[in-house]
C-alpha cells in the first residue's frame, strides 16, 4: 500500500508541474488541498494560501509566461501517519516570458502532503533556492 501512496504523491507533484507548463491553472491548483500553501518568498516571489489565491497566481503565471518547463525529481517522502506525509523534491524550472525576459530556477521543494477524498494532495509547498534564481522579467 505504501508504494501506491508514494506514487500518488509523486503524481500530485507532477500534476502541478504539468499544469504550469501547459498553462492550465486549474490543473496546477488541483494538486493542492483547498487550503493549500505555495510559498516562494525565498526566491523573491510571494506566499499564496487557499484555492482562490493559488488559481489567481497560476492564471497570472500563464498570462505572463510564453513557454516554460518544470522538471521535478529526487522525491524523498516520509510518512507521519496513514494520512499525512512530508518530503522534498528538486525542481528545475526554465521559462521564456512574453515580455522578453527569461527565468531559471533550481530549487528544493519542501512539501507537506495529506490524503483527501480525492487522493493525496500538496498541503504546503515551500520553495528554497539551491542556486541563485534568475527571474528576469517575471512580473507576476
Amino acid at each position: 500500500m505504501r508504494a501506491d501512496d508514494v506514487n500518488d504523491i509523486v503524481k500530485a507533484t507532477h500534476t502541478y508541474a504539468r499544469g504550469l507548463d501547459l498553462h492550465d491553472p486549474k490543473e496546477a491548483a488541483s494538486a493542492f488541498t483547498k487550503d493549500g500553501v505555495w510559498d516562494a518568498t525565498a526566491v523573491g516571489l510571494k506566499r499564496f494560501e487557499g484555492e482562490a489565491d493559488l488559481i489567481a497566481f497560476f492564471e497570472a503565471d500563464a498570462a505572463a509566461v510564453d513557454k516554460q518547463c518544470h522538471i521535478i525529481t529526487n522525491h524523498i517522502i516520509d510518512f507521519d501517519d496513514d494520512d499525512r506525509a512530508h518530503g522534498t523534491n528538486y525542481v528545475y524550472a526554465e521559462g521564456e516570458m512574453r515580455n522578453g525576459g527569461a527565468i531559471k530556477a533550481i530549487a528544493l521543494n519542501k512539501d507537506v502532503y495529506v490524503r483527501t477524498e480525492d487522493g493525496w494532495k500538496i498541503a504546503e509547498r515551500i520553495i528554497e533556492p539551491l542556486t541563485t534564481p534568475q527571474m528576469e522579467g517575471f512580473e507576476v
